[in-house]
């Protein structure tokens, strides 16, 4: 489709798929049920044994709203003196620190990073702005804290996948607003950026693990009637300036919806002066972070991400 050949691993994973689950969210399931579903699914999808860390430690942090769960990921070896502050994915409806455990490990074992990853509010019971508030307020409190964890405050970045990849980069735009010292770099993996129908949305629309459908119930419970779906805090692709962003590190897949909102924000990034890497992996989907340990070319993808943020927030 598309001019893109979907890679074999992944061709099998969807047509398993298809026979495992709904293709929507949208079909009269309820929030809680969801977010039931989708930790079921990351605990088939990750393997039989997680990545071996020397030290994971739940954390509390303060949020604008209270405390915040947190989790802190050592990797084996010396403790790296680098720290990204992870936001996960799931339509910042129906992902936790359980649905992106996998993720997390990978990205610190393989970097040579701690990662802390961060349980921000989700929708509907908390909608927008409280997710991008809590994010925003997790890389200030990381920041700050630098020392406890022995991190080189200008060797700490942000990233996430999906919602998180958005709340990573409406973190930057809001480090550049409140003039608060910028992350040392964005790891964007297939961000939304957007509320609008891009192309990619309708090509993949369905039959790829994310639909459209998705995104419209996703959205819909965190941009409730009455948020303004254009403000770059959700929408950052709307943002007037995107000049002065931390350097980024951007991946998009090929059969994902989200893809053009994703390279249509780096380019513009690119265009107003940022250092961009924008990378196209034309045979897989949206998730692919998730399924490093099934899939070798997501496992192939999540390790060339991890080669850009171990160059990122080097010394």
């Amino acid at each position: 489709m598309d001019g893109q050949t979907l890679a074999s691993d992944v061709h099998a994973l969807v047509q398993i798929a298809k026979l495992a689950r709904s293709d929507s969210l949208s079909e009269g399931l309820a929030v809680e049920e969801a977010r039931v579903e989708r930790r079921r699914e990351a605990a088939v999808v990750g393997g039989p044994e997680p990545i071996p860390m020397a030290r994971v430690e739940p954390l509390q942090i303060p949020g604008p709203a209270g405390t915040m769960d947190a989790r802190l990921y050592v990797p084996p070896g010396p403790t790296p003196s680098a720290l990204l502050v992870y936001y996960h994915g799931g339509g910042w409806v129906i992902g936790d620190l359980e649905t992106h455990d996998r993720p997390c490990r990978f990205l610190a074992a393989h970097a040579g990073v701690q990662v802390l990853a961060v349980d921000y509010r989700l929708a509907p019971e908390h909608p927008f702005p409280a997710a991008a508030e809590d994010a925003f307020a997790a890389y200030a409190w990381a920041r700050a804290n630098a020392a406890r964890f022995g991190v080189e405050p200008a060797r700490i970045g942000v990233g996430g996948d999906s919602a998180g990849a958005n709340l990573a980069a409406a973190t930057c735009l809001l480090a550049r607003e409140e003039e608060v010292t910028p992350p040392a770099m964005q790891l964007l993996i297939y961000p939304v950026t957007t509320t609008e129908d891009m192309p990619s949305r309708r090509t993949f629309r369905e039959g790829f693990l994310l639909t459209k459908n998705d995104m419209d119930w996703f959205e819909d419970r965190y941009l409730p009637p009455g948020v303004d779906r254009s403000d770059p805090r959700v929408a950052v692709l709307a943002a007037e300036d995107l000049g002065n962003l931390p350097p980024a590190y951007l991946a998009t897949a090929g059969f994902d919806p989200l893809r053009d909102e994703g390279e249509a924000y780096a380019l513009r990034m690119r265009d107003a002066g940022v250092r961009v890497t924008l990378r196209r992996h034309p045979g897989l989907v949206h998730t692919y972070a998730n399924l490093t340990a099934i899939c070798p070319s997501a496992h192939h993808a999540m390790l060339e991400a991890a080669a850009a943020l171990r160059t990122g927030l080097s010394a």
